[in-house]
């Protein structure tokens, strides 16, 4: 008899965006006639900028020839866009990572995800509410929770990021093993400062806990005192893990690629106490597990260091964070408390009521759509996210809209 993997029965009915999906294509086909405006699930819409273009075809062109041709590459990733990562979102920052340090993969949801992977089902963890559903969603399919019950897992140390402490959550009164952090955060927009993720580093060392800082976002931050890597902050390569993506500042949602990055000298522990390298670790579970990111596709992420490539992509998030500057104070305007759209492309709407039913209300009367917040964890509930990734002409007739509704 095959046996299933009964963690895998814990999970909630379904996933957060197939129930939205699923709601949309009910209102769709009451409604044929309707126009939708999607402001929910963060999906780019504009196109891979020229650059990128330009050497995808290039590198296509190279697979066409048995000469140029590529089969498998590293499972690291090419050299040639490890060193370009390197160089340009770290060394220039002043940060010391080398480019063997750093894995392509083909996503940071990914990555992230199959991370966990890497410790004992025993280890307690810290996730904050609200929250990307995919740290939690995984640890429960690992069997480190127990069931849900009033919207969260049994096993799971919450940490409540709140209007109250700026949805900056603080650290936990009971020491955990591993922490997930996300800044620029998504659900909410907020952003940690230097002396907020020191107090973490400092608690990872002190506790032997490691910090899984999922950075995916922050190509938007515009803010020059905010830092835009965990390993800005001193101590943080012993103690973190980084994950970031190719996704929203150069597109390639639809493309796939994204990179982890672990200094050498990040730590994990056996049972007894020894200190264990978690490069080795990750290099062997991917060259077990992945086959690496296609050439034509890392050669159309290295074109993103060009100098058109800087250029065009800033232009991209640029647009992105004009729609959340237009999202924001209208919302503003109408009244409602907001979170994010500076430094992040989401706004964390705080709607006094339901969140699901808010969404409904949006839907219904103005055919737009947000993400509930209670889809993120309770601290999301009587909260919406409103994402900036759509056109400019679309924002504003959202807008419009949701201005007539509460007018």
């Amino acid at each position: 008899m095959i046996v299933i993997n009964e963690h895998f029965l814990k999970l909630q009915a379904s996933y957060l965006f197939s129930d939205i999906a699923q709601r949309i294509n009910a209102y769709v086909q009451a409604h044929p006639d309707k126009e939708i405006i999607r402001l929910g699930i963060g999906d780019v819409t504009r196109a891979l900028p020229p650059a990128c273009i330009e050497a995808f075809h290039h590198a296509v062109d190279e697979m066409a020839s048995d000469a140029t041709f590529h089969g498998y590459g590293p499972e690291q990733g090419y050299l040639f866009l490890r060193e370009k990562i390197a160089r340009f979102d770290y060394q220039e920052r002043g940060v010391s990572i080398d480019p063997d340090e750093i894995f392509i993969s083909d996503g940071s949801k990914c990555d992230t995800g199959n991370f966990q992977e890497l410790f004992a089902q025993s280890i307690s963890i810290a996730i904050p509410d609200p929250v990307y559903p995919v740290y939690v969603d995984t640890n429960v399919m690992a069997g480190r929770t127990g069931i849900c019950s009033g919207g969260r897992y049994h096993g799971i140390v919450y940490l409540e990021s709140t209007e109250e402490n700026g949805f900056v959550p603080a650290i936990p009164d009971t020491p955990v093993d591993l922490i997930y952090l996300c800044f620029p955060n998504n659900p909410t927009g907020a952003t940690a400062t230097r002396s907020q993720l020191q107090t973490w580093i400092t608690y990872a060392h002190e506790h032997n806990a490691l910090i899984l800082f999922d950075a995916a976002y922050e190509s938007f931050i515009r803010d020059p005192d905010l830092p835009h890597s965990i390993f800005e902050i001193p101590g943080a390569d012993e103690v973190a893990v980084e994950f970031r993506s190719f996704s929203k500042n150069a597109g390639f949602t639809g493309t796939r690629c994204a990179f982890t990055v672990i200094p050498k000298k990040c730590r994990a522990f056996t049972p007894t106490g020894k200190r264990i390298a978690l490069h080795q670790l990750w290099f062997r579970r991917q060259s077990t597990k992945f086959n690496g990111v296609s050439y034509p596709v890392q050669r159309a992420a290295e074109a993103v260091y060009s100098d058109e490539g800087r250029r065009q992509t800033r232009e991209l998030t640029d647009y992105y964070l004009q729609n959340a500057a237009l999202i924001l104070h209208t919302m503003m305007r109408l009244g409602f408390h907001c979170t994010g759209g500076k430094n992040a492309p989401y706004v964390w709407v705080k709607t006094g009521c339901d969140s699901w039913e808010f969404f409904d209300l949006l839907l219904h009367k103005a055919g737009v759509v947000c993400t509930p917040g209670a889809g993120f964890g309770r601290c999301g509930e009587q909260y919406i996210r409103i994402s900036a990734f759509n056109s400019r002409e679309n924002v504003e007739k959202a807008l419009h809209r949701i201005e007539k509704v509460f007018s």
